[in-house]
């Protein structure tokens, strides 16, 4: 009999130090007093024999589903990785990997690190860490691939269905935020920022000063596809280009202690050169704080296309055990007024789904030169580049890692030494749709939901038996509008489609190198910083 523990109602009750003395004490002191009753009583008397540490899990995560998906609980590892993330420094074999039913694969093995010293190639199946089979192990098992500098790991792999096995010798792993800086055409620089770890300011101010010390007198912030960080290093990176003392964002909640304005610290870099900021559909939270913030202030052209909308801001509070709550404190709001929050957590629909602002309900604020800007969830682009986009087939195919095993494919059927003998035509395109058909990619649209639904209803109603042609002809139309939606978004998916292909061959510095010289949104930024009239126009 396993011996019965209570220790996760400690990190509950301790809650309660962090909860002002209001009329709602008793109620959670009360809903606490049942529900360690409860705990007690299952755990005490159920038929079988139960595990209390994953009852107190599935307890807390249904509790936090109802909230928003940024509010978590954090284990010890977690706790851990999560210090990793800000701080940017770790020691393990410098890969990317993901876990996903038991599935453990490389995504990316960063250039010159020990995962591809030992020759690890992105597409990689692990299958076991020293003896222990990945599919065996309960939580995540990438944390044993994390170890002392110089210890070796010993990892046994799928490669295009091959077992084989490598030794890796575990280093030092610096993330950096800004991987890479290169000046453009004599006079402009481009610099991309892929996170917000407590290196980033320190690396933006860098780049941007060693880049006009080289000659540049304009400009390319790339925040595309960075989800955010910290708070504070976005404010910094504003600062960079803004007056101090400049407002930047200000966080509302309910808890007065978190109502805060956040203003810029030191001295600017330069508050006049001409300044473009890429986004995307994945450029959030303190990517938005920093683009939303110029644009506010008329201080850079933002190109590309809508971003994420995440507008919530999160802060670790220490549980016991080494434990943490992730929490949403506060919401925050541009210089202008603005919320950039997408989805409405706490107003859903009748099957629970958040809810995204309708186009006709977004409120329109003004930046400093009177422009309009709009709420409603993302910063929206003064530039917006079409192949920026992500569609839902392009989310569909991202979500599914079909892109990701294409390229996979792709690396070992093609053969590139020189960045410059790359292209990628039409006939690769139609093999990719080849290779979706084979693969027997699928995915489920809004309208086929609704239209499922309505067909269950109509079996409830007893008319389904009259309306299953019409059905059968219907879906087929729809799969139909489907297929065409690959041709439809053709350009977004292929520019998908290059960069994880490009990064096989060529890594991150190959990436960026490509496209600079072929990328459409970095091509519509070069042109408009090259075209003063329109710059100003636009800004102005």
């Amino acid at each position: 009999m396993k011996k019965k523990i209570f220790i996760p109602i400690i990190a509950m009750v301790a809650l309660l130090g962090t909860v002002s003395f209001q009329s709602d004490f008793f109620e959670i002191a009360k809903q606490i007093e049942i529900f360690t009753t409860l705990f007690k009583e299952v755990n005490m008397n159920y038929v079988d024999e139960t595990n209390p540490a994953e009852l107190m899990d599935n307890a807390i995560g249904g509790m936090l589903d109802g909230l928003d998906p940024y509010t978590k609980y954090w284990t010890e590892q977690e706790v851990e990785d999560a210090k990793i993330s800000r701080s940017g420094d770790y020691s393990g074999i410098g890969a990317t990997v993901r876990t996903k039913d038991k599935k453990m694969t490389i995504v990316e093995p960063r250039k010159g690190y020990p995962a591809d010293q030992a020759g690890l190639k992105a597409g990689d199946e692990i299958i076991k860490i020293g003896e222990i089979t990945v599919a065996e192990v309960e939580g995540d098992a990438g944390d044993l691939l994390k170890g002392s500098a110089g210890s070796n790991v010993e990892v046994t792999y799928l490669r295009q269905g091959k077992q084989q096995t490598a030794t890796v010798k575990r280093g030092a792993v610096e993330i950096d935020a800004v991987p890479f800086y290169e000046l453009i055409n004599g006079d402009t620089g481009y610099i991309v920022l892929t996170k917000f770890n407590r290196k980033a300011s320190a690396q933006v101010q860098e780049a941007l000063v060693s880049l006009k010390t080289d000659g540049a007198t304009k400009i390319i912030l790339d925040l595309r596809d960075n989800g955010g960080g910290l708070l504070n290093e976005a404010i910094k990176i504003c600062g960079l280009f803004l007056p101090k003392k400049t407002l930047i964002t200000t966080t509302k909640s309910v808890v007065k202690k978190y109502n805060r304005t956040y203003n810029t610290p030191n001295e600017p870099i330069d508050t006049e050169i001409p300044l473009v900021v890429l986004v995307n559909g994945r450029s959030a939270s303190a990517s938005e704080i920093v683009s939303g913030g110029l644009q506010d202030y008329d201080r850079a052209v933002i190109v590309g296309a809508r971003s994420f909308g995440k507008g919530l801001v999160q802060r670790p509070k220490p549980l016991t055990y080494g434990t943490q709550l992730k929490v949403t404190i506060s919401r925050y709001y541009t210089p202008s007024g603005r919320c950039i929050q997408a989805l409405d957590y706490w107003n859903r629909d009748d099957e629970g789904n958040a809810v995204r602002t309708d186009k006709k309900d977004f409120k329109e604020f003004k930046t400093a030169n009177g422009r309009s800007v709009f709420d409603g969830g993302g910063v929206f682009p003064d530039i917006e580049v079409t192949s920026a986009k992500t569609s839902p087939v392009t989310k569909a195919l991202l979500k599914d890692n079909a892109i990701f095993e294409y390229a996979t494919q792709y690396y070992y059927d093609h053969q590139y030494a020189d960045l410059n003998e790359f292209s990628f035509a039409d006939a690769d395109y139609q093999e990719f749709r080849q290779f979706l058909n084979k693969t027997g990619f699928d995915y489920e649209t809004e309208t086929e939901n609704a239209f499922a639904k309505a067909l269950e209803q109509a079996k409830e109603d007893g008319l389904d038996e009259s309306i299953n042609t019409a059905y059968s002809n219907l879906q087929n139309t729809i799969t139909q509008a489907k297929n065409a939606e690959l041709d439809t978004h053709k350009a977004e998916i292929q520019a998908q489609l290059i960069d994880e292909i490009v990064k096989r061959y060529f890594y991150r510095d190959g990436l960026y190198t490509y496209q600079i010289a072929n990328n459409e949104e970095i091509a519509e930024a070069v042109a408009v910083l090259g075209d003063s009239k329109r710059y100003a126009k636009i800004l102005k």
